[in-house]
């Protein structure tokens, strides 16, 4: 097959799924992963898709829900690592938690649970994991908030949660209320928790409290995130990524 039948068949297959993955391209191509990441680079380059972590994504798919900075990027690729094949995960509304989603692809037989509307939209467009959306009432952040109880019957074995502000004394907080109940009722399902912030709100605390701080298990935020909170922050317990 010709690099531009190559071309051709990579781009139909974004427009239909609005995802590829290098793997199943090779396969259906027959030609090496090596190859389809050339590929993929050189699409790239003239603007016809983006690359992420084992594929890429539709430029409109990633632009639907606005542009991210690399330091987003990188806090949501070490998000999806800490996901296991197999799993059931939620995650929740949120720039750093939309991101995740493209990290996915090179993931099996996950169950997203989800009560963002951009993720359950770009999750439904790859088409590869089983999806549960919460229902209710849009809200801050393409958030879908319904009653706190709903979420306690959740199963699920790690919770993706994006904070407004975490300090080590004063906890994790929110500024928005909503998302503040449904934050609540998700460290009560005793699942793994992962949170996401922005390193700029390390150390700073939102209107509303949600969670002591030592109830998070997982931290992921960016190196430039202040180092006393960090400091104050690992002496909790709480195991630290710094992308």
């Amino acid at each position: 097959m010709l690099k531009s039948q190559r071309h051709d068949a990579i781009l139909r297959q974004l427009d239909a799924d609005g995802a590829v993955v290098v793997a199943a391209l090779a396969e259906v191509l027959r030609v090496d992963p090596v190859t389809v990441r050339r590929d993929l680079a050189e699409l790239e380059q003239q603007a016809r898709l983006r690359r992420v972590h084992g594929g890429a994504v539709a430029r409109e798919a990633a632009a639907t829900f606005g542009d991210s900075s690399e330091q987003s990027r990188r806090i949501a690729e070490a998000a999806a690592r800490a996901i296991p094949d197999g799993s059931v995960v939620f995650i929740g509304p949120g720039t750093l938690a939309a991101e995740i989603v493209p990290y996915l692809q090179s993931h099996a037989h996950l169950t997203v649970v989800t009560n963002a509307l951009d993720v359950a939209y770009n999750l439904a467009r790859q088409r590869q994991h089983t999806l549960h959306v919460i229902g209710g009432q849009l809200g801050a952040g393409h958030g879908i908030y319904s009653d706190p109880e709903a979420l306690r019957r959740i199963r699920a074995d790690n919770v993706i949660l994006e904070a407004d502000g975490l300090d080590a004394e004063r906890g994790l907080t929110h500024d928005d209320q909503e998302a503040a109940a449904m934050t609540r009722a998700l460290f009560a399902l005793g699942a793994q928790t992962i949170v996401l912030i922005a390193p700029e709100r390390l150390g700073r605390a939102g209107a509303l409290f949600v969670a002591p701080a030592s109830e998070i298990d997982v931290l992921i935020t960016g190196r430039a995130a202040d180092a006393p909170a960090i400091w104050d922050l690992s002496e909790l317990g709480i195991r630290m990524v710094l992308t």
